[in-house]
Order: C-alpha cells, then sequence, then structure tokens
C-alpha cells in the first residue's frame, strides 16, 4: 500500500504523469520526487522556512549530530556510535520503547495488518526505519533534505519508507489517509498547535491514532520560556544567531494541551516512559536549588473523544 498523495493546498487527488512526478490540475502545481525525496513544499513556504533550515541545520551540524558510518543511523536510538549526543538518544530509546510496548504493539494485535503511518519531524529517519522494519506503510515527513541529518539519510537504511519534503500545517495527504501519526520530537517547533494538529486530524483515519514523543512539557508557562532563553542564548554565544525565526514557544504546557484537547476533541493520555531514578529527582533537585521546573517528556496520546 502506498501513501496517499493530495495537493498540500487543496486536498485535491493528484495526477501522476510518470512515477517520479505529481502534478495539481487545479493549482496547477507540480511536485516531484528528487534524489529519493518528494518534494511538497509550497514555493512560498520555501521562502518561508529558508532561515530557519539553515539555522537549523548549522546547530545540527555543531553539535555533531552526523556520520560518515551507515550504521551509526542504522542502530539509533539505542546506541549513538559518534558519542556525541548519547544521553539525548537513550532519552529516546526509552520513549520508542514506551511507545512500541503501549501503542503500537497494542494496534498491531488489534488490526493484523500493516498501518499507514506518518513520521512528522523524521529527521535523519531512525524512527521511520524502525516502523518500516516493522513492514509498515511509513511517510517520513521533514523540511530539511540534507544527507547528514535530514530527509536525505533514507540512504542509509535497507528498509523501504517515503521520504517527503512537507510542513505539518499543508501535509500532502488525502483526508483519513494515516492510521497512526506520531509528533517525532516535533510539535514544538509549530508556529500554531490548533492550526498543525487539526490538519493532522484531517489526515488522520476516525479511529486513528495521534501521539506526541520528545516534546518538551511543563506545568508553568514561565519555566518554558526561561529554558527558550538559556536556549537562545547559548545559540547566540556558540553559533552567533539565537535560532528563532520561527515564531514557536519551543515547548508544551499541560494546561495548552487541555485546551487543545477540548477544542478538537481530542483525548489526551499521558505514558510516562521509565528514564531513571536520577532523571526521576530532577525535579526535586531543582526545587532544592531554587532552579526552574525541568522538561517532562511523555509518550502523550490522542485519540477522538467521540
Amino acid at each position: 500500500m502506498s501513501i496517499s498523495f493530495a495537493c498540500p493546498r487543496c486536498h485535491a487527488q493528484l495526477a501522476s504523469p510518470s512515477p517520479e512526478v505529481f502534478v495539481c490540475l487545479a493549482d496547477g502545481l507540480r511536485f516531484e520526487r528528487i534524489d529519493g525525496i518528494w518534494r511538497f513544499l509550497l514555493p512560498e513556504r520555501q521562502i518561508h522556512y529558508a532561515q530557519f533550515i539553515a539555522e537549523y541545520e548549522t546547530v545540527r551540524r555543531g553539535e555533531g549530530r552526523s556520520s560518515s558510518d551507515e550504521n551509526y543511523y542504522r542502530l539509533l536510538p539505542y546506541r549513538d556510535l559518534n558519542g556525541h549526543k548519547s544521553a539525548d538518544w537513550r532519552i529516546r530509546a526509552a520513549s520508542f520503547d514506551s511507545f512500541l510496548k503501549n501503542i503500537l504493539l497494542p494496534l498491531e494485535e488489534e488490526t493484523r495488518r500493516s498501518l499507514t503511518v506518518l513520521d512528522l519531524g523524521a529527521g535523519n529517519g531512525w524512527l521511520s526505519n524502525r516502523l518500516a522494519q516493522r513492514r509498515h506503510n511509513v511517510g517520513a515527513v521533514d523540511l530539511t533534505l540534507n544527507d547528514f541529518d535530514g530527509l536525505g539519510c533514507h540512504r542509509f537504511f535497507d528498509s523501504t519508507f517515503t521520504s517527503i519534503q512537507a510542513e505539518f500545517d499543508d501535509l500532502p495527504l488525502l483526508n483519513d489517509a494515516a492510521d497512526l501519526i506520531i509528533f517525532n520530537a516535533s510539535l514544538h517547533y509549530s508556529e500554531d498547535y490548533s492550526e498543525t494538529l487539526s490538519e493532522s486530524l484531517r489526515v488522520l483515519a476516525p479511529n486513528g491514532t495521534l501521539v506526541i514523543l520528545d516534546s518538551p512539557l511543563y506545568h508553568d508557562a514561565r519555566s518554558g520560556a526561561q529554558m527558550v532563553k538559556e536556549r537562545e542564548g547559548l545559540f547566540t554565544k556558540r553559533y552567533g544567531f539565537r535560532s528563532n525565526a520561527l515564531k514557536n514557544k519551543n515547548y508544551l504546557t499541560y494546561s495548552s494541551l487541555q485546551q487543545l484537547g477540548a477544542m478538537l476533541d481530542i483525548r489526551w493520555q499521558f505514558i510516562t516512559p521509565n528514564y531513571g531514578l536520577l532523571w526521576e529527582m530532577r525535579p526535586f533537585k531543582a526545587k532544592l536549588l531554587g532552579q526552574r521546573e525541568p522538561a517532562k517528556f511523555h509518550v502523550v496520546v490522542g485519540r477522538s473523544s467521540d
């Protein structure tokens, strides 16, 4: 089963004059697959995201999130062969294990078929690879095309998934096309959570599942704002820019999620992975030292309230 593409602007079904091209007859738009990646980012949005992508890639290179060894990508999230972000990947591995146990395995048992899954914020494709290995039909969606940390890394994997350059608010899929949508450490990059989640619900099948992985959550919005301020200060010192080209908050709060759930008829479930004792002690240590509230990272599951 293939991904059911649609025009990201009008959501109409596309014509395909050749295997590497789709066209929207209504809007006169042409979308091509180049170097194995479908290019569905609308022309005006390429301009909108240009500075963000350039700065994001600079930061990711500076953080050492690349390797010339294809095994680096294939072993993620369980091993970080270059050792630059091992602590981060331990968190990602625990989140993935929790997602696998509590969400994916039950869905597989219930449906007894391959699922159509969107990996939103796919980055280098590690999650898409893991899902494709389980024989699911996966669309890896991201803005970045590079081959060190972006969609271009698809070439490192033996599994087959569909790489798609697109934005979350204009997904190039038909209504009800996906069984499972995963925001892969990415929802906090949205400039409008309501718009982004609404677009996901358009694409999600009526009984589908929405998952938010590894986005920072706070009880107090002031702690989130302080985290962003600290990060921008670090980026300015290290790279010469604050990396704030987009008007996003870069964090979520429990209250904002509840408000979004009420607005969009989403019932949320919060699953807390086992990140270890030292991680669990962070809030108590922060309170003792008079520091801001540390972020929580849950596996957040959203389903229709109907």
